[in-house]
């Protein structure tokens, strides 16, 4: 990477690996867990510092520090695709997806982040906006939920102004489909007949399972239904998709372009995770080849990495408030965003880049030594 001599550079980059026990047991239809990991990048230059995170295994820290540490430092810190191509080029060998490509998208996000802070501008701002307001759902609705825990999230949710609404189902790789459909059905008793009803499969279901149980959906009014069978299963998702209503989604797990380009034809929306797909460079990207072909992009969780970037995004649809990661960055950061009725509006504040600092007691508490 070049530059003007008179730019900034970055001088250095610095890595934490924190992990929050959940609040409840969670699962979905192919997992379960009790907490969270986060890896959080610091990106400095000239006494300004930049944040960027991914969710995930805490060696996504050691691909920091011994892969792309040393490719972005010295370079302008203006240049964001710049550094986000050399990282690229760095890992060849080390294979881009997965925990590689969480870690540089960490890096990434950071590198955004402390941009916006050199310019003193929120990152809305800076990458100029499509719209002002960002459309939220609701979502959680673990399988491990009981029917008073899943009310009581819901109820919260509506109680906020939210209008979207999505619960996990697939319990148990499939194996508990009639739960699934009683689970949805007090989804949609609780949420009213107004309101939009998704659910999440990730990817447990059969193909053949995945129609009967979405046909039965339909019954509720489900309208977007997420992973029905896995998101290597391309064919499937596309034999899913034209057989019922609701919209078939997917795409979380995408971690680079080509990805996304195979996943298109076969999906009602794209998904597309920051801290997966190559940061916010590599989201933008994706929101611009979802563009291309005629779908509209969804952003999966970790609501602040993603709430400026989509509102520079005129084919979004909406964005996840994932109950674990709202959680996790309401207690670690001040300036978080607040939803209002059911939507967020990044950059109101004035604070720039992403808007939030890092609260240095919550995060010594949760921090994993090494």
């Amino acid at each position: 990477m070049t530059g003007s001599p008179a730019a900034p550079r970055i001088e250095a980059v610095e890595v934490q690996v924190l992990t929050f026990p959940t609040d409840a047991p969670e699962a979905d239809g192919t997992l379960s867990w009790d907490a969270t990991t986060m890896v959080l990048v610091r990106a400095t230059s000239g006494g300004t510092t930049g944040l960027g995170w991914t969710y995930g295994a805490p060696a996504i820290a050691h691909v920091v520090t011994g892969l792309l540490r040393d490719t972005v430092v010295g370079g302008p810190a203006f240049d964001v695709p710049a550094a986000n191509g050399a990282m690229s080029r760095a890992v060849r060998n080390a294979g881009r997806p997965g925990l590689v490509a969480g870690a540089l998208s960490a890096v990434d996000i950071a590198l955004w982040d402390l941009k916006a802070r050199l310019l003193d501008l929120p990152l809305v701002d800076l990458l100029g906006a499509a719209r002002r307001e960002v459309p939220l759902y609701g979502s959680g609705g673990f399988t491990t939920y009981g029917h008073e825990r899943l009310a009581e999230q819901l109820r919260g949710w509506a109680g906020q102004g939210f209008t979207r609404f999505k619960i996990k189902i697939g319990e148990q790789w499939g194996a508990r489909e009639r739960r699934d459909l009683e689970r949805a059905e007090q989804a949609r008793a609780l949420v009213g007949e107004d309101a939009e009803l998704y659910v999440d499969a990730n990817g447990a279901y059969t193909r053949k399972q995945a129609v009967r149980v979405g046909r039965t959906l339909a019954g509720l009014g489900v309208s977007w239904f997420e992973e029905p069978v896995s998101s290597d299963d391309l064919a499937g998702l596309a034999l899913v998709r034209d057989a019922v209503t609701a919209d078939v989604a997917a795409g979380e797990y995408g971690y680079d372009l080509p990805y996304f380009a195979r996943m298109a034809p076969a999906v009602d929306c794209l998904q597309a995770d920051a801290t997966r797909c190559g940061g916010i460079t590599g989201w933008l990207r994706a929101a611009a080849l979802a563009q291309a072909h005629g779908l509209d992009l969804s952003g999966h969780c970790a609501p602040h990495v993603h709430a400026h970037a989509a509102t520079a995004v005129p084919n979004l649809r909406h964005l996840e408030w994932f109950h674990d990661h709202v959680r996790i960055e309401n207690l670690l950061f001040d300036g978080v965003l607040a939803p209002d009725g059911g939507v967020l509006q990044p950059g109101r504040s004035g604070r720039p880049g992403l808007g939030v600092t890092v609260r240095h007691e919550v995060q010594e508490r949760f921090r994993v030594p090494g």
